[in-house]
């Protein structure tokens, strides 16, 4: 991405050592939340700490010290993730807003495929990183975005059943008690939640269908202040609506619209030009109330744009938006804020292959957190040194591996 000189190391350490090391009590927390960074940040292979360790020293008895003091580093010793996770937030928001605003948040989540069956949360279930079932954890994250950048700033471990309701399963993975069963929803509300109250910049919520098809998660988004712009599955249930928000329709799926309405009602949209072709499909825009039974009347709902997406290709729509955002936006500002959210998923892989996000290989609860919180600061560094260092237009010119080698 760019040479760091001593200014970049400069940054780079006061990061560690003071900003994120204001929150680790004792010299040795510190040390080793610095040694753990610069391994994630290195160009070997793995990123896990046996070979973080081994990249570190080349003395074996060294290597076991450094091998026992990481590891007790990450699964055992008590930090506050979300201290340190609020840190790197600050401070990559910081970076970003000073060169265009952290206007969304995104709700996502990936896999982490896995061997065998003790590491904590692991367990055969649908990962779309994978694409399939397979065995693997879920991780729900919080992504803050700007028009051009996407980083990822917080994560919830998704917990199944077959781990918090099995005590011997809890023991072994130090699951602390307080840690119940929660949905991927609730998972992804309460990092909404503490975002809001963290007073994380940001002001529109973007997820995939999982989440935004329910009712609950849509509605509490509106209760902490916040617009969506959220895909729906084709069976959500609408009537339109006229100008002065009254039912216009019979009760309808949102897949049926494109052919309620017909192929003249679609408009084609270009919303950004991509480095081989521009970034285009149909689109229609139609206001909604959804429907659904939670004894509101119908005239006391709040009035949403649906937009339906109709690529030319297709013999019928393929995705489905509700979304709160305001009139006064032209339909171009919302498609290109709706389209945000599938850069998340770029952000991953950088995460994973360049930072080892999937690669820690302790099986506690503590210690996954602890290695995802190090991997969050890391990546918040680098993608603060980027803005610094290039135009928008320039933000993918080089991978994050080439600031790998520099630090």
């Amino acid at each position: 991405m760019f040479e760091m000189g001593d200014a970049g190391l400069g940054r780079l350490q006061s990061f560690f050592y003071e900003d994120i090391g204001q929150h680790l009590r004792r010299r040795e927390q510190r040390a080793s939340f610095a040694a753990y960074a610069f391994g994630l940040l290195s160009e070997g292979e793995r990123k896990s700490v046996e070979p973080i360790a081994a990249r570190a020293t080349g003395d074996p008895e060294e290597c076991q010290r450094m091998h026992d003091r990481l590891l007790h580093f990450t699964s055992t010793s008590t930090w506050d993730d979300h201290a340190v996770r609020l840190e790197a937030a600050r401070y990559v928001a910081k970076a970003l807003s000073a060169r265009e605003p952290v206007t969304t948040w995104v709700i996502d989540d990936t896999g982490f495929p896995k061997q065998g069956t003790h590491s904590v949360g692991v367990q055969r279930q649908y990962s779309g990183t994978l694409g399939k079932v397979g065995n693997c954890q879920i991780g729900v994250s919080l992504v803050v975005a700007t028009r051009t950048e996407h980083v990822p700033i917080d994560f919830a471990l998704y917990l199944p059943k077959t781990w918090t309701e099995d005590p011997a399963r809890r023991l072994e993975a130090s699951i602390p008690a307080d840690a119940v069963f929660k949905t991927k929803i609730e998972l992804a509300l309460d990092l909404i939640a503490r975002a809001v109250a963290d007073k994380i910049p940001g002001e529109i919520v973007l997820a995939d269908a999982a989440y935004g098809t329910s009712h609950d998660f849509r509605e509490s988004i509106r209760a902490q202040g916040l617009d969506y712009a959220v895909a729906v599955s084709a069976l959500t249930h609408v009537f339109l609506v006229d100008a002065k928000n009254r039912r216009s329709s019979p009760q309808i799926a949102v897949g049926k619209v494109g052919g309620y309405l017909g192929s003249e009602a679609f408009r084609k949209y270009t919303w950004r030009h991509g480095t081989r072709d521009r970034l285009s499909s149909r689109f229609c825009f139609r206001r909604v109330k959804v429907a659904h039974d939670d004894g509101t009347e119908l005239a006391s709902r709040e009035p949403l744009w649906l937009v339906v997406e109709w690529p030319e290709h297709e013999a019928a729509p393929t995705k489905f938006v509700l979304t709160t955002l305001p009139r006064r936006m032209s339909k171009k500002q919302i498609i290109r804020t709706m389209m945000e959210r599938w850069r998340t998923e770029r952000a991953y892989q950088e995460m994973k292959g360049e930072l080892g996000l999937d690669h820690f290989e302790g099986r506690s609860f503590r210690g996954w957190h602890h290695h995802v919180s190090v991997v969050l600061c890391c990546y918040a560094f680098i993608i603060a040194e980027r803005v610094r260092h290039f135009s928008p237009s320039a933000r993918r010119s080089r991978p994050v591996r080439a600031f790998a080698r520099a630090a």
